[in-house]
C-alpha cells in the first residue's frame, strides 16, 4: 500500500466481487474509508459509545475488585491461622494488625500483575503459573521493603503463608470471573468474527484449535487459502485480492494468519489493509516463533544473529526441578504409603504375579532404565502383544487398546484413574524420572519414533506432563510430541506446578484415559 492510503481521503480501488467468483471483468469499485478509523474521536463519545470500552473498564474494575478481596483474605486467613498457633485468635486483633499493610500489599500485587497482563482482556490474560509467579515477586518486595523500614518478625510465616492463601484465592476468584464473564459473553451472543488466512493444512489445525480452547468464542466465518482451496467444511471466502470485500461485507473483526510460511510482502500488505479498517490481525505461532522465547544475542556480527539455546534443564534451572521433584515426591511417598498396601494388597488377591511391574524404558538422551507401576496386567501379557496390534487405537509410535483384554479387574480400575503410575516416585527419588516431563514411552512404542519425535529425550521423562491435562489419549501422537516441545520451551517451576494441579481433575474426569 502507497502513502496516499493513510490520508483522510482516498482514491477508490478495484476490487473483485467475491459473488462473482473474482474473475476477469467481475471486479467492481469499492472506496476505502474516507478516513482512517484508527483516529480518535473525543475520550467522551468514546467512553459512553464504545461497548467494547465499556467492556473493558468493566473487565478490569471487577478484576481489581477480586484481586483486593483475594489480597487481603490472604493477609486475614494467614495471621488468623498465626493466632491460632498460639491460642490467641481474635478477628478483631488480626484486622487491626493487617490494614495498615493492605493499602501497600494491594498496590505492589496490582503492579505485579499488570506488568504480566493479568488485566489484559480473556484471550491474552494468563492463568495460574503467571499469578504464582506475580504473587511471588510481590511478596519478595514486601518483604524486602518491610526489613529495609526496620520491621522485625519473629517469624516471616505472614509472608510465606500469605503467598500460599493468596495464590489459592486469587487464582479461585478469577478463575470463576473467567468462567461467569464467559458465559454472560455467550448469553449475549459475543463472539469474535474472525477470517483463517493461509494454506489448507494450517487452516484447519487453526481452525479447530480455536474451536476446541479458545477462551473467547470465536465464529470462523470462513477462510481465505493460498493454496487450492482445501475440503475443511470451512466456507470458502475466494482469495487473497477477495479480502478488500470480505472485510466490508462480512463485519470481520479479526483476520487470522493460520501459516507459518506466509509471503512477507503479502503479509504487510495485509496487516494495512486491515489496519486502515479497524480489523485485529492475529498470527498463530509458528515453530520459529516458539523457538525464539530461548534465544540469546550474539554481538559481534555484522547482521544480528540470535543463538538458540538447547532445551535442556542446566544449572540453576536443574537444581530447582530436582529440589522440587525431590521434596515433592518423598512427601507424596509419605502421605501415600496407606493408599501404595491397599492397591498391593488388591493386586495381590486378584491375580498371579508380583505387584510392582518393572518396565524398560529409555530415559534422558535414550539411556534405558526400569520405570516401575503397579501391575495392571495378567503374567506374560508382553508375549502376546504382538497378536493385538492390528487392535491398536492409537496413531503413530504408540499402542493403545481401549477394552485391552490383557488387564485384570484391578488393573482396570488402575489404568482408569491412573493409580498404577504413583510406584514412578520413587523413580523420581532416584533421579530417573521427573514429576513433570514427557512422558518415557515403552521400548516397543521408542523403537517406532521418527529422528524429530526424539528431541523430546533431551530432558528427564515425567510422571505426568501437557499429555495428561491437554486430552491425553485423545490427541493424535504427532500433537503429544508437539505438547512435549512447547513444554521444554516454555519450563518453568510454576509449570509443573500448574501441570500437577490441573492432573488432578484430568485424571479423576477420565478424560481421554485407557
Amino acid at each position: 500500500m502507497n502513502g496516499a492510503s493513510r490520508n483522510v481521503t482516498v482514491e477508490q480501488k478495484e476490487v473483485p466481487n467475491i459473488h462473482s467468483g473474482g474473475g476477469p471483468g467481475s471486479a467492481v469499485p469499492m472506496p476505502l474509508p474516507e478516513r482512517d478509523i484508527r483516529r480518535k474521536r473525543p475520550p467522551f463519545l468514546s467512553f459512553v459509545l464504545r461497548w467494547e470500552t465499556l467492556r473493558k473498564v468493566a473487565r478490569v474494575a471487577s478484576l481489581l475488585v477480586l484481586d483486593f478481596v483475594g489480597v487481603v483474605g490472604a493477609l486475614f486467613t494467614a495471621l488468623m491461622l498465626k493466632l491460632a498457633v498460639h491460642d490467641q485468635v481474635s478477628a478483631s486483633a488480626a484486622w487491626q494488625d493487617i490494614k495498615h499493610w493492605i493499602p501497600f500489599a494491594y498496590l505492589v500485587t496490582v503492579l505485579a500483575f499488570a506488568r504480566v497482563d493479568l488485566y489484559a482482556d480473556r484471550t491474552r490474560r494468563p492463568g495460574l503459573a503467571r499469578i504464582a509467579t506475580a504473587l511471588f515477586q510481590a511478596t519478595v518486595i514486601a518483604l524486602v521493603f518491610a526489613l529495609a523500614d526496620g520491621q522485625h518478625f519473629s517469624s516471616y510465616f505472614i509472608f510465606y503463608g500469605t503467598l500460599f492463601f493468596a495464590t489459592i484465592y486469587v487464582s479461585a476468584l478469577r478463575e470463576l470471573h473467567l468462567r461467569a464473564s464467559g458465559w454472560l459473553l455467550d448469553q449475549a451472543g459475543y463472539a469474535r468474527r474472525a477470517v483463517l488466512v493461509g494454506s489448507g493444512k494450517h487452516i484447519d489445525e487453526v481452525a479447530r484449535a480455536l474451536a476446541d480452547r479458545s477462551r473467547t468464542r470465536v465464529d470462523i466465518i470462513g477462510y481465505i487459502s493460498l493454496t487450492p482451496r482445501p475440503r475443511n467444511g470451512l466456507r470458502s471466502l475466494g482469495a487473497l485480492p477477495d479480502l478488500p470485500s470480505v472485510l466490508e461485507l462480512e463485519a470481520v473483526q479479526e483476520v487470522i494468519i493460520a501459516d507459518p510460511d506466509f509471503p512477507q510482502d503479502k503479509a504487510v500488505e495485509l496487516v494495512d489493509m486491515c489496519h486502515q479498517r479497524g480489523v485485529t490481525v492475529q498470527v498463530a505461532p509458528s515453530t520459529m516463533e516458539i523457538l525464539i522465547d530461548r534465544a540469546e544475542f550474539a554481538p559481534g556480527h555484522t547482521v544480528p544473529l540470535f543463538t538458540l539455546r538447547p532445551p535442556v534443564f542446566e544449572g540453576v534451572d536443574f537444581a530447582v526441578k530436582r529440589t522440587f521433584d525431590l521434596v515433592v515426591s518423598i512427601i507424596g511417598l509419605i502421605l501415600l504409603s496407606p493408599v501404595f498396601l491397599a492397591i498391593g494388597v488388591a493386586i495381590k488377591l486378584s491375580s498371579r504375579g508380583p505387584v510392582i511391574y518393572r518396565s524398560e524404558r529409555p530415559g534422558m538422551a535414550g539411556k534405558p532404565f526400569y520405570c516401575f507401576k503397579f501391575r495392571t496386567m495378567r503374567e506374560h501379557a508382553e508375549q502376546i502383544q504382538d497378536e493385538l496390534e492390528p487392535l491398536n487405537e492409537s496413531s503413530g509410535a504408540l499402542f493403545k487398546i481401549r477394552d485391552d483384554p490383557r488387564l485384570t479387574p484391578v488393573g482396570r480400575l488402575l489404568r482408569r484413574f491412573s493409580l498404577d503410575e504413583l510406584p514412578q516416585l520413587v523413580n523420581v527419588v532416584r533421579g530417573e524420572m521427573s514429576l513433570v516431563g514427557p512422558r518415557p514411552l515403552p521400548m516397543r512404542d521408542f523403537d517406532r519414533l521418527e529422528d524429530w519425535h526424539k528431541k523430546r529425550y533431551l530432558v528427564l521423562p515425567g510422571i505426568t506432563g501437557l499429555w495428561q491435562v491437554s486430552g491425553r489419549a485423545e490427541l493424535d501422537f504427532d500433537d503429544l510430541v508437539r505438547l512435549d516441545f512447547l513444554y521444554l520451551e516454555r519450563w518453568s517451576i510454576m509449570l509443573d506446578l500448574s501441570i500437577l494441579l490441573k492432573t488432578i481433575p484430568a485424571v479423576l474426569s477420565r478424560r481421554g484415559a485407557f
